[in-house]
């Protein structure tokens, strides 16, 4: 019997991308629903130069006498996050289409998900996997620099969240200590 719960939320920051994707993958099969915020902050093992290189040679791929037929190239780190994971899940199958399906991505951390509990994947985790002293590269420097326009636009979101968010913390953790104090006497 499958233990699928509703929903998983997984912040992706911190995470290397490729180990994240195997394991959101494996459980988008299993039919576990997920979704993924902040995929800018993902990391990619490997110095920038290469990295941008590899992209280089990515985003110069497209079909000879006609570009605008494919294969088309999101310049977004979410949509290049749920790339990744579609290389990963057999997509022209019924199963994997309805995988695929059960996958949300997002740059930042969009309204109904910045109040929900965000998880962490130890096994993708770049502190746990890569050894000290690598180096790595963040997706969203990557993506910036081949065109994705919003990064600008995601972080003065993102510093909105984390004030309303501290504001949050500050008054929940003041309420907590009056009922400590209550509970005292």
């Amino acid at each position: 019997m499958k233990l699928v719960i509703n929903q998983i939320v997984i912040d992706a920051k911190g995470h290397l991308m490729g180990r994240l994707a195997s394991i959101v993958a494996k459980e988008l099969l299993k039919g576990q629903n997920i979704v993924v915020v902040r995929c800018e902050e993902l990391a990619i093992s490997g110095p920038y130069f290469r990295n941008k290189l590899r992209f280089q040679r990515y985003f110069h791929k497209s079909c000879v006498f006609n570009p605008a037929r494919g294969p088309f190239h999101f310049r977004a780190p979410s949509r290049m996050f749920y790339h990744v994971v579609r290389g990963m899940v057999p997509h022209k199958t019924a199963r994997g289409t309805a995988a695929m399906e059960r996958l949300k991505v997002f740059d930042g951390i969009p309204a109904p998900y910045d109040k929900l509990k965000r998880n962490v994947v130890p096994e993708a985790l770049r502190v746990l996997r890569l050894k000290p002293g690598r180096k790595y590269t963040a997706l969203k420097r990557v993506s910036s620099e081949f065109g994705w326009k919003y990064q600008d636009v995601v972080e003065k979101l993102e510093a909105k969240r984390k004030v309303k968010a501290q504001a949050y913390y500050e008054k929940k953790k003041a309420s907590t200590q009056k009922e400590r104090k209550t509970n005292k006497f």
